[in-house]
């Protein structure tokens, strides 16, 4: 009798240290998964970028500064590895491509222009989709850390090697600031 109960014992141990692997490992992919999806999204958007800025150069040419600065941006951006390292270059992409619609507000004839227009919606739509992606990988990797730190998930985390992923979070503080409203 106690034999058999102890045979029940470690088949239940052995079965729930299985699904709480299994668990582990969904999360660990749906964490890739998410990434994924933003690295799509800010593909699409540095392939919109030259086209950008190819089409202000046409109106603009002697903002050369600003229009460098974006290419340069842009190349930081595709270059950046990792999570953090890829949330500052596009914090400092972001940064660059408002100082680029800043600069098309001086030029009437390039902010009439349907090319320049149609360029502006589609990287405003690729922003807020990478918005998204963005939420929904901070999410997943919520859920991830949040069960990789739980009991007794962690044992079993500690056991196989799961570690906590990073979140997509704005490096730069002065994004974080709120923007500032004035009507005077």
């Amino acid at each position: 009798m106690p034999f058999i109960f102890l045979l029940i014992l470690i088949v239940v141990v052995i079965g729930v240290v299985i699904a709480m692997y299994n668990g582990l490992v969904r999360l660990r992919m749906q964490v890739k998964n998410a990434w994924a999806q933003i690295e799509v999204q800010l593909k699409r958007r540095h392939d919109l970028i030259p086209n950008l800025v190819e089409t202000v150069k046409g109106y603009a040419a002697h903002e050369k500064d600003t229009l460098q600065n974006v290419t340069e941006a842009r190349t930081a951006a595709q270059s950046a590895q990792g999570v953090s390292q890829q949330a500052q270059a596009e914090g400092k992409l972001s940064r660059s491509l408002m100082n680029l619609f800043a600069v098309a507000e001086r030029y009437p004839d390039l902010k009439a222009n349907q090319n320049f227009l149609a360029l502006q919606e589609e990287l405003s739509s690729t922003e807020n989709k990478i918005a998204f992606a963005r939420q929904f990988f901070n999410d997943a990797v919520m859920q991830f850390n949040t069960k990789i730190q739980t009991v007794p998930a962690n044992i079993i985390a500690g056991m196989f090697g799961f570690k906590e992923e990073d979140m997509f979070e704005i490096q730069d503080a002065a994004e974080r600031e709120v923007p500032k409203v004035s009507f005077n």
